[in-house]
């Protein structure tokens, strides 16, 4: 049998140059770049601290000295987009690596192994996906107090239900090919099978899967710290600015404009990025690798 990683590998070398290569993919790293970069650096280069109160500059408009304005407390906004953009992306890649863990054990048992450890585990995982989100956001933000733990809580109690529903259905119509029965009567255990010769053929639609749950976990971090339920004062995201801003839109827009700009750019990014892999991934011959 042909070693299945050496015919991963060139495949794993040129998929990033074919999404590269790909317009769609391309424009999402142009819009993520420059957004990385600043949520990394922004807060070195205003010379500003974001909870740093001016309450002599309160509101004011993007100038030399606030570049994104200020609130009403005086706070500069630049600095507080990009902490914001720290805790909102930090958030999202969180959840997303949660979800993908938890889904990619949860659905590979229940696919591969069927029968009634299929029927229990998406029993379990139907109860807890019945359960209504907003409900569980605010139990966990009156028990533990509305932050960033309760957050990621939230929102990957039933985040990951809907990889394991799709590695489960990979794995349901992968473990049915000729070369995983020929791996099978080669003699590899069940272990090996599932992480040699499955999951790598399922790279497809997880990947395209994982790169739609970071933006979806960052809106709804956002729509939780809308609610009040999010992260807390001092301290910003862009849910908590958007909030703020709202309230102010008639006289002071910038307040708004900013973090809602940047949310929507990073959201936009990802859905790009997702397009590309699906764009690649369609073809049936770059989905599987047969031994």
């Amino acid at each position: 049998m042909v070693n299945l990683l050496e015919q991963a590998a060139p495949f794993s070398n040129t998929i990033w140059s074919r999404l590269w290569a790909n317009p769609s993919s391309r424009w999402g790293f142009y819009c993520l770049a420059p957004i990385l970069l600043l949520a990394w650096l922004g807060p070195f280069i205003s010379g500003h601290s974001y909870e740093t109160l001016h309450l002599a500059y309160k509101n004011m408009p993007p100038s030399t000295t606030f570049w994104f304005g200020t609130d009403e407390l005086g706070r500069d906004l630049f600095t507080r987009t990009w902490i914001g953009g720290r805790i909102s992306l930090l958030i999202g890649l969180l959840a997303a690596c949660i979800d993908l863990g938890v889904g990619l054990v949860w659905g590979s048992l229940a696919g591969f192994y069927g029968g009634r450890v299929d029927e229990c585990l998406m029993r379990g995982a139907d109860i807890l996906y019945s359960i209504p989100y907003l409900l569980v956001a605010t139990l966990f933000g009156v028990i533990l107090g509305p932050g960033m733990f309760s957050i990621i809580l939230a929102i990957t109690l039933t985040g990951w239900i809907t990889m394991a529903r799709l590695v489960r259905g990979q794995i349901l119509l992968l473990k049915e090919m000729d070369y995983v029965s020929a791996a099978r009567a080669l003699g590899a255990s069940s272990p090996r099978i599932l992480a040699y010769h499955i999951l790598p053929n399922a790279k497809g639609p997880i990947l395209i899967t994982l790169t739609l749950t970071i933006p979806a976990a960052i809106f709804a971090e956002a729509f939780l710290s809308f609610l009040g339920l999010g992260i807390q004062a001092p301290v910003a995201s862009w849910g908590t600015m958007t909030n703020e801003g709202l309230s102010a839109l008639q006289f002071y827009p910038w307040r708004l404009f900013y973090p809602a700009f940047f949310m929507t750019l990073t959201l936009l990014g990802f859905q790009l990025i997702s397009e590309g892999l699906k764009a690649i991934f369609d073809h049936q011959e770059d989905l599987h690798f047969y031994g």
